[in-house]
C-alpha cells in the first residue's frame, strides 16, 4: 500500500533569524498561497500536519479552509537550527554545504543534518503510520525538507536544496515499507509570483 506524501516547502517570506519561528508570508508569498491550494485540491489530500512556524502554517491555510480539515502541526517539522541565533556567517551558503558534506557536523548551539535527519523522518514515519495509504500534506521548511530527502536517496542534498523555490510541491509515494517509490515535483517554476 503507497501514502502520497505532498512536501509543501512555504511560500516567501522575508526572512529575520531574530524572528524565526513568528514571522508570516510576504505579500508575494500570499499571492502563491491560492495556486498551492489549487494544486492541493486537485490531489484530493485527506490529512495537512505542518512545522509550528507561522509561515509554513499559513502557507497550508487555505487548502485547510477549503477542506474544512484541521492543521496538526508537529514541532519536529521546524527548520532546522543552523547554529545559535546570535550566530553570524559571512557565507551561509558555504555553512550549509559544509553540514551536508559532514552530517554529524554541527555549528554551535546547531543542528547536524542526521540529527535534523532524525527528527524529520520520526515524524514523517509516525505521520505515514496513521495514515496508510491515504495523502498526506506537510508544510515544511528548505533545508529540513532536502535533510529528510537525503535520507531516502544520497542524491537529495544540498545542490537539490538549492533548486527549490518557496513556495515548492513534491509528491512522495512511499511503500509500506517506508521506501520511496517514486517523487514528482509538481510546482512549477513559472507559477512563482513576484
Amino acid at each position: 500500500m503507497v501514502t502520497e506524501v505532498y512536501m509543501v516547502r512555504h511560500a516567501h517570506s522575508v526572512f529575520s533569524l531574530e524572528f524565526e519561528e513568528t514571522r508570516g508570508l510576504s505579500k508575494s508569498g500570499w499571492k502563491a498561497v491560492g495556486k498551492v491550494t489549487e494544486v492541493l485540491l486537485g490531489e484530493r489530500i485527506d490529512v495537512i500536519y505542518s512545522s509550528p512556524y507561522v509561515r509554513a502554517r499559513q502557507t497550508l491555510e487555505g487548502l485547510a479552509k477549503e477542506l474544512g480539515k484541521d492543521v496538526i502541526v508537529d514541532p519536529r517539522f521546524r527548520e532546522r537550527d543552523l547554529a545559535a541565533r546570535d550566530h553570524h556567517f559571512d557565507e551561509p551558503l558555504t555553512a550549509i554545504k559544509k553540514v551536508f558534506e559532514d552530517r554529524d557536523f554541527k555549528f554551535p548551539e546547531g543542528e547536524s543534518n542526521n540529527e535534523v535527519i532524525e527528527r524529520g523522518i520520526s515524524a514523517l514515519r509516525e505521520a505515514v503510520e496513521d495514515h496508510k495509504g491515504e495523502k498526506i500534506a506537510i508544510g515544511i521548511h528548505g533545508n529540513i525538507f532536502a535533510c529528510m530527502m537525503s535520507w531516502f536517496d544520497d542524491r537529495y542534498g544540498f545542490e537539490f536544496s538549492l533548486q527549490t523555490t518557496k513556495p515548492d510541491i513534491y509528491k512522495l509515494s512511499i511503500n509500506e515499507n517506508f521506501e520511496l517509490e517514486a517523487s514528482e515535483r509538481l510546482w512549477k517554476t513559472d507559477w512563482i509570483v513576484d
